[in-house]
């Protein structure tokens, strides 16, 4: 489809289009829409950066009736920097239809949001807490509700958030609209949101791995007490103007960011125990150029919305293959060149192992050695995998550790993923 005039869009929206600079629908976009508008339930995944907002968003816009101030259509997002994000990006398409969206979340004064909603809101874009908070003391009514989507559902769908979403539900009508949209999809988010949808439109257009022609993978090995010593060699060799440096936990995010500092690096940490006001301050230090290293945690790095960052490094490497698609799509975006890296510690190489044999990307040895030790590792894995075993069933090497959890010794002991 060459331009946006080919859906069944109202005037004003497609001025608003206009407006935002939207020139041609990208896939998702050209897939969605037209579903939307016709009243399908759609799960929709696209990679990050390719305008799933707008996908639902516009569709959102021409359900809702300017003339009822009350909510007719709610967005849930697992973080409030994607909540605002969202919510900015709609306003910008229904400027011209006078739409009222409102984001609610945590960390912002609730009697603000209060105001907000006596005075009428057409789109609510919020997170689920604050969003149930509302519902608690009745100051939110979702009985207009036609129209709900929860962004970024592959983590909205996960155990954590389950009973949030549920309650949240709950308390919408029956009939109504429901989207799913995420960069990644996994078999268990598409089987789980069959109690939630009816015969839904599948529009999975592509993963969120960026393109191998755009984005240079790097792994190398190095242990936890190098790592930091390796991030300074990589960010003082390449010079990349802007970086952003992920790590599994908000303690390591921290530290990793004050010890940067320390040692003359422009950086700052983004993670779930700031405040709002310090993780806005933080994210337009770094939009704005004036921080040009970003050290967050995965779930707090949901909805930058950087235009290019130039070089992305996974300090630790995610228990969760997806999220490391998630990390490395904040850079290579529209077509421009990023690179990526990959600490890899021995105890993480079972987890890297799993991400190798998801990617159609070839993920690159930094060093001459590092495939070596990948290999090592790999041999002494399936050693003790086919290390034979007692009558009772257990390793004859096992014994009990401290804390009474039986353990296998060697180089191959079990572990728990850090979370």
């Amino acid at each position: 489809m060459e331009n946006f005039r080919g859906f069944k869009l109202a005037p004003k929206i497609q001025n608003g289009i206009a407006a935002a600079g939207y020139l041609k629908p990208t896939l998702v976009q050209e897939r969605t829409i037209g579903r939307l508008i016709d009243g399908a339930d759609v799960i929709g995944q696209a990679k990050t950066g390719t305008g799933k907002t707008a996908a639902y968003g516009l569709p959102l816009l021409q359900s809702i009736n300017i003339e009822n101030r009350e909510v007719q259509a709610l967005v849930l997002s697992p973080t409030r920097e994607l909540a605002m994000q969202i919510t900015a990006e709609i306003r910008r398409l229904g400027k011209y239809i006078g739409a009222r969206v409102l984001t609610i979340y945590g960390g912002q004064s609730i009697h603000t949001q209060f105001a907000a909603l006596n005075r009428g809101v057409h789109i609510v874009v919020g997170t689920p807490g604050r969003v149930i908070d509302h519902l608690k003391r009745g100051t939110l009514d979702l009985g207009w509700v036609k129209f709900l989507i929860f962004d970024e559902a592959d983590t909205m769908l996960e155990m954590g958030f389950i009973d949030d979403v549920e309650f949240i539900m709950e308390r919408t009508p029956t009939k109504k609209q429901l989207g799913l949209f995420s960069a990644t999809m996994p078999q268990r988010i598409v089987d789980l949101s069959k109690k939630y949808m009816q015969n839904p439109e599948k529009i999975l257009v592509d993963s969120d791995e960026p393109s191998v022609d755009t984005l240079n993978q790097y792994y190398t090995c190095s242990e936890r007490e190098g790592k930091l010593s390796l991030v300074l060699e990589l960010l003082t060799k390449d010079k990349p103007r802007s970086s952003m440096i992920f790590c599994k936990t908000k303690r390591e995010t921290h530290q990793l960011a004050r010890d940067l500092i320390r040692r003359n690096m422009n950086a700052v940490a983004l993670h779930g125990d700031l405040s709002q006001r310090q993780r806005d301050h933080s994210m337009n230090l770094f939009r704005s150029s004036r921080v040009d290293i970003l050290v967050a945690t995965d779930v707090a790095s949901r909805g930058i919305d950087v235009r290019q960052v130039d070089c992305v490094i996974n300090y630790q490497v995610p228990h969760d293959p997806l999220l490391y698609f998630h990390r490395v799509g904040r850079t290579a975006r529209a077509g421009d060149a990023g690179k990526s890296y990959i600490l890899v510690s021995s105890a993480e190489q079972g987890d890297f192992s799993r991400i190798r044999n998801l990617t159609k990307a070839k993920i690159k040895p930094l060093r001459t050695d590092d495939e070596q030790k990948i290999q090592a590792s790999s041999h002494r894995r399936q050693e003790i995998r086919n290390f034979p075993r007692s009558r009772s069933g257990s390793s004859s090497r096992c014994f009990r550790s401290r804390g009474g959890r039986r353990e296998r010794g060697g180089g191959g002991g079990f572990r728990r993923p850090s979370r």
